[in-house]
This record gives C-alpha cells, structure tokens and sequence, in this order.
C-alpha cells in the first residue's frame, strides 16, 4: 500500500512541470505574437550599431633627397725648394780652357785636280749601223736615231750592259743600237796616264738608203 502512495505524488510532481513547461511556451507564443515579445528583446539587447571604417592607406612617400656635397677646393701645397750643389769639377774646366786657347788645326787642303784626263771612246772598226738595221724596220720604212750610254771598264770591255738614254720611238731599232752597242770595241779611259772606268753616250742612226 506504501508503494502505491509514492508512485501517486512522482506521477503529480512530473504533472505540474508539465503544465508549467506548457505554460511558459503557450505565454511566450502569445507574447511574440502580440509583439510585446519583440519590444521586450529590443530593450533586453539592444541593436547592434555597426560602422563602416574605411582604412586610410599610407602611401609610401620616396625619402628626402640627401643634402647637397660642396666639393672642397683642392690645397695646393708649394713644392719645396731644394737647392743643389754641384761640384765644380776645375779639372775639367781646366782642359776645356786649355783646349779653347789652343789654336783650331787647319783642315787638310783638298787634293790637286788631275792634270791629264782622258775620256773612253769607240775603237778602230767600229761596226756600221747598216749590219744591225732590223729587217722588219726596213720593211715597213722605219728610220730613227738612238742615243746608247756605255761603260768603259780599266780593261777596254763593257763594265755592265748598255743602255737607252734617247729613244727613237720604234722598240725594234732600240734593240739593234743596243745590240750594236754591245758587239763595239772601246778604249778605256785614263787619269794621269792611270786607266780608269768611264762612262759616255753616243749616237746610233738607222736610216734608209735608196
């Protein structure tokens, strides 16, 4: 019978929370519904406020620029004096002295000229012109005269090749005066009776004869 008693009050107080619960959620439907629930949390926590605060960015500015460099005036610093001695050397001295006192020697008066000169020349038998005409010049009537220069050694012979020192303007009768030239007999030349080498131009002509 005791158990019976206390199942009844658990059964009532789990009742009465219940209906309290109920209670509370049927108040609170009706508070929102008039809108005195909306008032009621508007004053409990008010609206929250809120402000839009735009960032300044700093701009990075460049640095002052560095103060300007005033160039210093060089020093000039004098160089010093310095003041040598030399020694005198009075031997020295002495000798170009004496060496200016002296009197100048006299150059050497130049030789004497020679007494007796005589100049190379063309021999006896002298070869004519006429065997030494190119046969191509008398064919197409070719005529001129040639001036041959010569070397006379000590010996009588030709010291180097002759040549043109006047050309008659054909190359064929240069060659026969040259060749003519060559096939000559000379006399050489002398100084005081002492042979010499000797140098001397001569006259070639080449003319047709009719």
């Amino acid at each position: 019978m005791a158990a019976y008693v206390h199942d009844t009050e658990f059964f009532t107080r789990r009742t009465i929370v219940f209906i309290v619960i109920v209670a509370f959620h049927i108040l609170l439907g009706y508070l929102l519904a008039s809108g005195l629930g909306a008032q009621i949390i508007q004053v409990v926590a008010p609206p929250i406020q809120t402000d839009i605060i735009e960032e300044v960015q700093q701009r990075d500015e460049p640095p002052p620029p560095p103060p300007p460099e005033f160039e210093r005036p060089p020093v000039e610093v004098p160089p010093p004096e310095v003041a040598i001695d030399i020694p005198v050397d009075t031997a020295q001295s002495t000798a170009i002295t004496d060496v200016t006192d002296r009197p100048v020697p006299m150059a050497p008066p130049p030789p004497p000229p020679p007494k007796n000169v005589v100049h190379a020349k063309m021999g006896k038998n002298f070869p004519n012109s006429e065997d030494y005409y190119p046969a191509a010049s008398k064919r197409l009537g070719e005529e001129g005269s040639i001036t041959v220069k010569v070397c006379v050694g000590p010996n009588g012979k030709l010291s180097e090749e002759p040549t043109v020192s006047q050309s008659s303007g054909s190359a064929r009768l240069d060659e026969g005066a040259l060749k003519l030239a060559k096939a000559g007999r000379y006399v050489a030349g002398s100084i005081d009776g002492a042979a010499t080498t000797d140098c001397f131009p001569f006259k070639i002509k080449f003319e047709l004869k009719n």
